[in-house]
């Protein structure tokens, strides 16, 4: 799995060789039954090879062997009048392309692929830029580098806060900063002034603050102030945020700004190091979590305010050629009638869904902090689970959510890979 890759990439060990699951929506093309040649490349390149089928090239480059149909290879050439390099945009009209081209010679050197079309047009690709770009080079890759965690793995890492001044004033700080966030799900900030006006600012360095029904920047009491469990004192169960919406808010700040009481533990928890467990036990439950599509909703219907929210998604969701995980969407709180799945499948469902909360309330996955004023702590809601023990007194928190797409931005902007 790649997630576990990783860990052993970074720990210095060897990693197993991808595993695959068997129920992968992709089925090779088979080969139609007209005559082929292998073209070997000149000798001085001897891992490279071709076959010319009769909709395809099928092209061995190193360990990679790639099936690329003759209008995928028309469409994206990346010649002057096909494709523009400097806006980075498509010049060509992909309507345009005869579904039934076919090249009329295919030359293949040590760096290079070349494609002559019947109109005389001259394609040519970096044999390493196919790698990247093959469907097949995009099974082998990572989108999201992460490492996997439970509390001892975290606390093991001893992976330090950042200073707010370092995170504000420096792009060091803000590079570490990130790179801590895109491993782990979660990371700090220490320092900061306990006000909702400071942590505004914190929140405005990596990305534009998001607008939902809770507001820009939000305050948290205990006063039932909304028909939510989480404005009481009462403990929280592990869940990720708004799962309601279609698209649930990617990044969420917490600062704690006071507490007169005792309790109130923050509790984290890696959703994917829980749902890597239910795949190496019981890959059947995992397929189930990933494909079931279910609702969760928000209802409010306090004084003159009505509303009703509905999001739609798996529990886990996956991208189809490589099956990484990018998203988790569990909230038993919000979880709204299954009327999704037929009787034959909820039953399964259901054992498959205790199999991943087992692993999510297991001890040693737990991750409890104190939150205190000064501190705050930004948690990747797509990934990592949140929720708190009870508390007494009065407690004051305040926070926002973040646009994904803006933080992610902000990394490659220096540098990551997000």
């Amino acid at each position: 799995m790649w997630c576990q890759r990783l860990v052993w990439l970074l720990q210095g060990q060897r990693g197993s060789s991808r595993r695959r699951w068997p129920w992968l929506p992709w089925v090779p093309r088979p080969v139609l039954a007209v005559p082929t040649r292998c073209h070997p490349t000149a000798p001085t390149s001897p891992h490279c090879a071709w076959h010319l089928h009769q909709d395809h090239l099928e092209l061995s480059y190193g360990s990679t062997v790639m099936r690329l149909d003759f209008v995928w290879l028309r469409d994206h050439c990346r010649s002057a009048s096909c494709y523009n390099t400097k806006t980075n945009q498509r010049s060509l009209d992909t309507a345009s392309v005869d579904l039934a081209i076919r090249p009329q010679a295919v030359r293949v050197d040590e760096t290079t692929l070349f494609l002559t079309w019947p109109d005389g047009h001259v394609t040519r690709y970096g044999l390493e830029w196919l790698v990247r770009n093959s469907y097949e080079g995009q099974k082998q890759q990572v989108m999201h580098p992460r490492i996997l965690w439970n509390a001892e793995i975290y606390r093991q890492a001893q992976v330090p806060s950042v200073d707010c001044q370092s995170f504000l004033e420096t792009d060091e700080g803000l590079k570490e900063f990130l790179q801590n966030f895109l491993l782990y799900g979660i990371a700090f900030v220490d320092n900061v002034t306990p006000t909702k006006e400071d942590t505004e600012i914190l929140a405005e360095r990596i990305s534009i603050i998001r607008e939902t029904i809770y507001g820009r920047m939000w305050y948290f009491t205990s006063d039932f102030s909304r028909g939510d469990t989480a404005y009481t004192k009462l403990a929280l169960d592990r869940h990720t945020d708004t799962t309601y919406f279609q698209e649930p808010c990617g990044i969420q700040v917490f600062h704690c700004l006071k507490h007169e009481g005792t309790g109130g533990r923050t509790l984290l928890v890696d959703g994917f190091h829980a749902a890597e467990q239910v795949l190496r036990q019981a890959p059947e439950h995992f397929e189930l979590l990933a494909k079931v599509p279910l609702k969760h909703e928000y209802v409010k219907n306090m004084g003159g305010c009505h509303n009703h929210m509905i999001g739609v998604g798996p529990v886990l969701n996956v991208y189809p050629w490589n099956n990484e995980l990018y998203l988790i969407r569990y909230n038993n709180y919000d979880r709204a009638v299954i009327n999704t799945v037929p009787h034959d499948v909820v039953r399964r469902w259901y054992h498959a869904h205790r199999a991943l909360t087992a692993e999510l309330r297991r001890p040693d996955n737990e991750l409890w902090v104190k939150l205190k004023p000064g501190k705050a702590l930004f948690v990747d809601n797509w990934r990592v689970l949140h929720g708190r023990e009870a508390f007494t007194g009065y407690r004051q928190l305040c926070g926002c959510y973040l646009t994904r797409d803006d933080v992610l931005n902000t990394a490659r902007l220096l540098g990551l890979q997000a």
